[in-house]
């Protein structure tokens, strides 16, 4: 019986982790979309992101929700990452781990943690100065700054390194934990393979399109 809930536990915590990457990727794909506006566009980009910045759905429902999932993602990341090491108390006299597993799914916990530390950089470039100018300074509303912030932020180039090194890790992270979201939810039919796909290319283009904002505003200044 205990031991019948403790997997059930397990198992629930792996599809909590699952959707929660899910969504994540969601949104991923938005915030790529939102960027790559930059590139082509500046007043669009200032006026795309000034409705998302002050349109009250968005503000007050999905950004608690998606911190919410970034937080959730990250703890059962951990937690299961401990449990599996708990499970395997004694090492391998000798384990060449690259002949059964590729080098993303062998360091998830590692770029996992680049992507968090990724993450607390971006809300301190972004999240927290926009928070600042809402709310705490109070600023009347200018739908004409964000282009200016965004390149601003890419000025630097040991920055723009560390957010394209963090970008190309995050889509070895999305390599393996697409098709792992997908197992960990019991999604073995005809569409898994196509699914499967999906995932690696999303793990490709997304990442690389990151790359290219960055490295764009950076070369453009």
């Amino acid at each position: 019986m205990a031991q019948s809930a403790q997997l059930n536990a397990s198992i629930l915590k792996k599809v909590a982790m699952a959707l929660s990457g899910i969504f994540l990727i969601t949104f991923l794909a938005l915030h790529v979309t939102l960027n790559f506006i930059s590139i082509l566009s500046e007043p669009v980009f200032n006026e795309v992101s000034h409705f998302m910045g002050y349109n009250p759905l968005i503000q007050y429902v999905m950004q608690p929700v998606l911190a919410f999932g970034v937080i959730l993602h990250f703890v059962m990341g951990f937690v299961l990452t401990a449990q599996n090491s708990a499970a395997r108390p004694i090492s391998y006299a000798k384990y060449n781990g690259a002949a059964n597993a590729s080098w993303s799914s062998r360091n998830m916990i590692i770029s996992g943690l680049v992507i968090l530390a990724f993450l607390v950089l971006h809300f301190y470039d972004f999240w927290f100065p926009e928070l600042s100018y809402k709310y705490v300074a109070g600023t009347a509303p200018d739908a004409t700054r964000y282009y200016g912030e965004l390149v601003h932020k890419f000025h630097s180039p040991v920055r723009t390194g560390l957010y394209c090194i963090s970008f190309i890790l995050l889509g070895f992270h999305l390599w393996h934990g697409f098709a792992s979201s997908l197992q960990s939810m019991g999604m073995h039919n005809k569409y898994s393979r196509f699914l499967a796909k999906v995932g690696y290319w999303f793990a490709v283009v997304v990442p690389a399109a990151f790359v290219i904002i960055a490295l764009f505003h950076h070369f453009n200044q």
